[in-house]
C-alpha cells in the first residue's frame, strides 16, 4: 500500500486533522510517517484536545478543568480517541526531520492545519516545506490539504512558473465564515487572548478578513471562482455546528481536483481522509 508523509509543526497542529487522518489512512492499510522541524515528537494544540482554556474562566487554576464552551469548540470524541492512539504510534514518537526528507519513496503528501499562531507560523512560512509541496505537485503525487494546510500549499510557488502550485486548481480551505465565527466567539470567551483563532491579523488599512485563510488562498488561484464552498442553504455543511463521521459525510465538504484533495475544517476530516485513502488506492 501507499507510503504517506505528514509534515507537522513542533506544536499547535490541529489534533482532529492530524490524528483522524492518520487513523483513517492506517486503517486503510497505508503507512504514515511524520516529519517535524527538528525530528522531535510534536504536540498538537492542547486547547483543541481538552477544551480547557476556551471558557472565560480558563485562566483560573481552580476552575480551568471545568469545561463548558470548550466542549463545543474542542475536538470531538472520535478525534480525541484517535489522538490518544496517535500518541503511542512509533511514527509519531520518532518523526523525520523537515530538512532531511525527500519524496523519493513517498506516494502521497498530507498537509494538516491548525490555527494557533504560536506554533503554526513556522510551518506555514517554512521555505523547506514550501519546496517540498512544489516537488510533490511537480511529481503529480496525490496531495491532500485541509484548513490552514491549504494555505501552506497556496504559498508554495513553483519557480518555473512564478505561480502557486494551486494556480489553475480548484480548492477549498478554511472559509472566512467559519474562521470569523470562531474568532468572534473566542474574543469573548478567551478575552485575554482574543486572536487565538486568527493565525494572521490584518495590517492597518487592510479590510477585515484580508488575511483570512480563504482570502489569501483565493489570491493565489487563477480565478476567484476556483475557491469553492458548500451551498449556503445546507446548514449541516455551513453552520460549523456539525461534524462528519465515518458513514456520515453529510456535514462534510471536500473538493477533488485531479490528484489534489482539499477540505475546510475538522468537521470535514473523516470524509477528507477517506477520499484521500481511496485515491491512494
Amino acid at each position: 500500500m501507499a507510503k504517506v508523509l505528514i509534515p507537522v509543526p513542533a506544536r499547535d497542529s490541529d489534533p482532529s486533522e492530524v490524528a483522524v487522518t492518520w487513523r483513517v489512512l492506517t486503517e486503510a492499510g497505508h503507512t504514515v510517517r511524520f516529519a517535524t522541524p527538528a525530528g522531535e515528537q510534536a504536540a498538537c494544540d492542547e486547547l483543541m484536545v481538552t477544551g480547557r482554556g476556551l471558557d472565560p474562566w480558563g485562566r483560573v487554576p481552580g476552575l480551568r478543568r471545568l469545561v463548558a464552551l470548550g466542549r463545543v469548540l474542542r475536538a470531538d470524541g472520535a478525534a480525541r480517541a484517535a489522538h490518544r492512539a496517535l500518541l503511542a504510534d512509533p511514527a509519531w514518537r520518532k518523526p523525520l526531520v523537515w530538512n532531511e526528507i525527500t519524496l523519493d519513496e513517498v506516494d502521497g503528501l498530507v498537509l494538516p492545519g491548525g490555527h494557533r499562531a504560536r506554533g503554526m507560523r513556522e510551518y506555514l512560512e517554512s521555505p523547506v516545506l514550501q519546496g517540498l509541496v512544489v516537488d510533490a505537485f511537480r511529481r503529480d503525487l496525490p496531495v491532500a490539504a485541509i484548513c490552514h494546510g491549504v494555505l501552506l500549499a497556496a504559498r508554495s510557488v513553483d519557480p518555473a512558473t512564478g505561480c502557486s502550485v494551486l494556480h489553475g486548481r480548484r480548492t477549498t480551505a478554511l472559509t472566512w465564515s467559519l474562521e470569523r465565527t470562531a474568532w468572534r466567539v473566542a474574543r469573548r470567551s478567551r478575552f485575554w487572548d482574543p486572536d487565538y483563532y486568527r493565525t494572521y491579523r490584518e495590517e492597518p488599512g487592510q479590510p477585515e478578513g484580508y488575511m483570512s485563510v480563504q482570502q489569501e488562498v483565493t489570491r493565489a488561484l487563477a480565478a476567484p471562482e476556483d475557491f469553492l464552498d458548500a451551498p449556503p442553504g445546507d446548514a449541516r455543511k455551513t453552520s460549523g455546528r456539525h461534524r462528519d463521521r465515518i458513514g456520515d459525510d453529510g456535514p462534510a465538504f471536500v473538493v477533488e481536483d485531479g490528484s489534489y484533495v482539499s477540505a475546510r475544517w475538522p468537521g470535514d476530516v473523516h470524509t477528507f481522509a477517506a477520499k484521500f485513502a481511496a485515491r491512494l488506492g
